[in-house]
This record gives C-alpha cells, structure tokens and sequence, in this order.
C-alpha cells in the first residue's frame, strides 16, 4: 500500500462551473458539485476517431450557445479512458440543467445521434456525482483555461476508519501548507461509486512540474518530522482501503469551454486549422513537356 503521505505529498481543481469567467492569469473555485463521466475506449478507436464522434456533442451545445460547459481529458496511465467534468453550484442546478436538455427537442435529437455513433467506439462508460470537500483541499483556487492536466489521486477508506482518516488528512495538510507550490481539490464520491471514497485533483500546467513534486517529497517529511511521519504511516495502514494515481491530458476538441477560455489561451483551445499544401506539381524528366 502507497503511504498517503507519498501520494498526497506528490498530489484538482476542477474547472469550477465550467461557465465561470477565466481571465487571462484569472483563479476559478471549484464547483460544489462535480459530475464525472468516464467513457472507457475500445483498442484501436482512440485519437482522430473518438475525436471526430465527440466533436458532434461539441457542435450541438455551440450551435444553441447552451450555458454549461465541461472538459474533457484523455487518459496516460491506466485503461485507456476519457473523462467529462461538469460542475454545477448545487444539485437544483444540476437538475435544472438536465431538464433544460430534456425540454430541447432539437438538442436531444442531436445528442442521441451523436451517442449512438460515439457508442460504437466504446467499451463502457459510467458516471459519478462527486461534492467538494473544501476542508480537505489546498490552494484550490486556479486558472484552468492555462492548465494541460489533472493529476489524479483516488482513495477508499475502510468503513468505520473515517475519523483515522480525517486525522491523517489533518497531519497532511499542516505540513502541506509549509510547500507554497502544491495544490488540490478533494471531492467526496457521493453516487455512482463506493462509500467512502475520495479523489485530490491537481492541475498542472507541465509534466515538470511533476518532477518537481517528485524532488519536493524530502520537504514534506522534513514538514512532517520523524514521529509525525510514523504516526501518518499508522493512520494510513488503519485507514485506507486501497489507493491510485493516474494522469489524464486536457483534450481540447473533446471540451465544450466558455468563450472566456478561448479567449485566454485560443491557441490551445481553438487552433487555427493549417493551410490546405497544394500538391506539388510532377517534374517533367523527359523534356517532352509532357
């Protein structure tokens, strides 16, 4: 088993009501509620292809300039998979929006166009509803639309362990606040997935940033003192039932973002499409002009 102190010393913030205005270096909160969807992808239908059958979901909310947005992201460890991130201020909001889409006859139609051929690329999909856990979460605040990854962390308590559990996040997020650098979002899994179970998302603007989390861990023990370190590393044996970390890539073509995004980075959310090259035009070797 991974020492929480490991895992969460290595470290999201998700992209907080995804309709939220992002500036050009402007911090967005997290949404207090998060819904995720995970569609897992059969071998072989990856990249230009998933691509290709997501964008039709893209064109039919931009069509209509429907008002909530999410983000996509693919995944670069584990089973291959895509995640769609939605956030909503409350679930009134979340039904609200459901029935929005329900009453658009037009957009249904569309969607379920859209669904039947994204389906056949697809292994399985699920979903899950997620609430923010503000007192389990650092510097959570972050401009999104300037990011490239989440750095994933999942946690499953064992039952009757959460008081171990707060305990131990208690210790990690003291000797955390010593590390000026380091950053998440804690959601509590409340539908779709097992009791007690909890993810720390990091947003990451590079990889290398990821190396710099890796040389920072002789920090956090020094934050955390010897005793401090054994007293986690009991906690952590008590508490956690299993652990996982994975790291997805922001996928822009799969994302349906607010013009306030593009406009911060329309390079990355919105490329300009390259010139069409004209063929070049064969060599005439004979002499005959032929």
């Amino acid at each position: 088993m991974r020492r929480i102190s490991e895992v969460l010393c290595l470290g999201c913030l998700v992209a907080g009501s995804f309709g939220m205005a992002a500036a050009q270096e402007q911090s967005m909160a997290p949404p207090k509620v998060l819904t995720v969807t995970r569609e897992f992808v059969k071998p072989g239908k990856t990249g230009a292809m998933h691509d290709k059958a997501e964008s039709a979901f893209v064109q039919a909310f931009a069509r209509t300039k429907y008002p909530t947005h999410y983000l996509a992201m693919n995944s670069l460890s584990g089973k291959q998979r895509v995640l769609f991130f939605t956030g909503y201020d409350s679930f009134a909001a979340w039904e609200k929006d459901a029935t929005a889409i329900n009453k658009n006859a037009a957009m249904s139609a569309a969607l379920d166009h859209a669904s039947v051929v994204d389906g056949d690329l697809l292994d399985s999909v699920d979903m899950g509803t997620w609430v923010y856990r503000e007192e389990y979460s650092l510097r959570p605040n972050v401009d999104i639309a300037h990011m490239r990854y989440f750095d994933i962390s999942l946690y499953r308590v064992k039952p009757g362990h959460h008081k171990d559990w707060d305990d131990a996040l208690k210790m990690v997020l003291a000797a955390e606040q010593k590390l000026p650098d380091n950053r998440w979002a804690c959601y509590q899994g409340i539908y779709g997935v097992p009791e007690g179970t909890y993810v720390f998302i990091t947003p990451r603007k590079s990889a290398d940033e990821i190396d710099k989390n890796m040389s920072q861990e002789k920090d956090f023990f020094s934050a955390m003192g010897e005793e401090g370190m054994k007293k986690l590393d009991e906690l952590a044996a008590v508490a956690i039932e299993s652990s996982e970390s994975n790291l997805f890539m922001f996928n822009p073509k799969m994302s349906y973002v607010s013009d306030d995004w593009v406009k911060a980075d329309p390079d990355f959310w919105k490329p300009k499409a390259a010139p069409a090259v004209a063929p070049k035009k064969p060599t005439d070797k004979t002499g005959t002009g032929q």
